[in-house]
């Protein structure tokens, strides 16, 4: 499976093509960037990386490797800034995601997972700009679960990796946590509203809080780990996932994407399910749906759609 990464010389992209390397698939890994100086720097490193960890291939590559990959990722963005959330980097961030649209062949039949932010107006975006098939862009958003993961097992006292939980809706202030969900080694537990605000408080602050250290640096350990796990299941029989992804009236919503969850297999979401959502919640997600139709809305549309080779 050749994946090309593109913004492959930041921190996410080479921890990405890292855990690629020692997952040990047969992945062809290309790394795509503006600064060729870094790209190389990465693959002459990870090159000996594949010496403990063989299986992989890695080389840089440019613009057009995006054309015969079977799943692209996209990483490059804008640098972020202390105090701006992640819709305001929409406007300069969609101009790279289009410059991604307008290099794929018609036909193109891989996978594009978003990870720049704002991940759901860009999947959004992506899929009106290409018409490629909605199941194939998915935009990259277990990072909100984590950290609901995190915060849950703080405020029940377990340790990590006991809890799973789910946040859907928007990578963003409009996220919604499915507290009616969660389980701690399997077994479904009610956290108390202490318990549950607790856990909130951390999903909800983690970004601001991490940005404020002003560190020139994103998530770069877990977003490298989820990256490559996401990359993989889309190499492998059926994985369920929180994703970003078009709906065509699931859950009521129609024409954006938001998060919910999807199995991911080789055709990229292999099926959209919907969940019995409570009322708040499900008001919750379709609220969060009008904050990313919106945003999207207001994207500059940079002329009309350029026709592709």
């Amino acid at each position: 499976m050749k994946v090309t990464i593109v913004g492959g010389a930041g921190g996410v992209g080479a921890s990405t093509a890292f855990n690629l390397g020692l997952m040990g698939g047969a992945h062809e890994l290309i790394l795509v960037d503006e600064r060729p100086e870094m790209i190389t720097s990465h693959v002459m490193d990870l090159q000996q990386v594949l010496e403990l960890s063989p299986g992989c291939t890695v080389a840089g590559g440019d613009a057009a490797d995006v054309r015969d990959a079977d799943v692209v990722v996209l990483l490059s963005a804008t640098p972020l800034t202390v105090g701006t959330s992640r819709l305001e980097y929409l406007a300069k961030n969609s101009s790279i995601a289009d410059e991604l649209a307008d290099g794929l062949p018609a036909g193109w039949a891989g996978v594009i997972v978003v990870v720049t932010n704002p991940v759901d107006p860009l999947v959004t975006r992506l899929q009106q700009r290409t018409g490629h098939d909605r199941r194939r862009i998915l935009g990259y958003t277990i990072n909100d679960s984590l950290r609901l993961r995190t915060g849950l097992g703080r405020a029940l006292g377990v340790p990590p990796g006991s809890v799973e939980a789910w946040v859907v809706g928007e990578h963003g202030d409009a996220s919604v946590p499915l507290f009616d969900r969660v389980t701690v080694k399997g077994l479904p537990v009610r956290p108390t509203p202490d318990q549950a605000a607790t856990a909130e408080e951390f999903l909800r602050t983690w970004y601001v809080r991490h940005v404020a250290l002003d560190s020139g640096r994103s998530s770069t350990w877990t977003s490298g780990l989820g990256v490559a796990r996401m990359v993989s299941a889309l190499d492998g029989d059926g994985e369920l996932w929180p994703a970003s992804v078009v709906l065509e009236g699931e859950y009521g919503i129609e024409g954006v994407a938001v998060t919910v969850p999807v199995t991911i297999g080789r055709r990229g979401a292999e099926q959209i399910h919907e969940w019995q959502l409570g009322a708040g919640d499900l008001e919750a997600l379709r609220t969060a749906a009008e904050v990313v139709r919106g945003a999207t809305a207001g994207i500059d549309p940079s002329g009309p759609k350029k026709s592709r080779a």
